[in-house]
């Protein structure tokens, strides 16, 4: 089943007279049970790409089907019911409330999804190594520990579709490797990943990549 799949996507910026195309017509997909990485220089696009995924910015043109249902041009009540429903969004920073503790964040993601449950949060904490910083707010975690909470947070409502955005972007090689296990074993469970990604060691563990150039997909292996 393809989880998510863009359509003709276009997405374009006006500064005063000047016009920036961000994204010239990009089509992609990702199945259930795979991961896609994208890579492509700073500018290419990468990142207008995942908001136009997710549902957080809307394209110009073209659309994007999570789950099989559109979710382009729907009312942000419907996108944002979607993204709680079936989509887990790891960004590079901001995944956690400073306020609220790892076990508190995941647990407030469940309740916007509608799914509470206490013994997935565990094994969720477990899985990712937290259980000593369980009660701990993100200001005295360590930034691998708070990459890893973000994922948990990400993977709290058992998402169909996981959008990543530098997974591993400030961790170190252990922690690096610890993320990559995780999103392989999200993978074998049927769970769809599409990360953006300057590293070669997830590229690695991707199905397939996408390479994004000027707003074009110029490569898909």
């Amino acid at each position: 089943m393809r989880a998510l799949e863009a359509f003709d996507i276009y997405r374009f910026y006006h500064v005063e007279e000047e016009e920036t195309l961000a994204l010239r017509g990009v089509s992609m997909y990702v199945e259930s049970g795979e991961i896609v990485a994208v890579q492509g220089p700073s500018g290419s696009g990468k990142s207008t790409l995942l908001a136009c995924l997710s549902g957080i910015d809307e394209p110009d043109g073209g659309y994007v089907t999570l789950m099989g249902k559109r979710i382009t041009r729907q009312p942000e009540a419907a996108r944002a019911a979607a993204r709680a429903k079936s989509m887990g969004i790891m960004l590079q920073s901001g995944n956690l409330f400073d306020h609220l503790n790892v076990e508190d964040n995941i647990h407030l993601q469940m309740h916007l999804a509608g799914r509470i449950d206490m013994k997935r949060a565990d094994e969720l904490i477990k899985l990712v190594g937290l259980q000593h910083r369980r009660y701990a707010r993100p200001a005295h975690i360590s930034g691998g520990e708070t990459a890893r909470a973000g994922l948990a947070v990400a993977l709290a409502a058992e998402p169909g579709v996981l959008l990543a955005d530098e997974p591993t972007g400030e961790v170190d090689a252990e922690t690096e490797q610890q993320i990559l296990s995780l999103l392989s074993t999200y993978r074998e469970n049927g769970g769809a990943v599409l990360a953006v990604t300057h590293s070669n060691a997830v590229a690695a563990c991707a199905d397939r990549t996408l390479h994004l150039f000027d707003g074009r997909i110029v490569d898909d292996v």
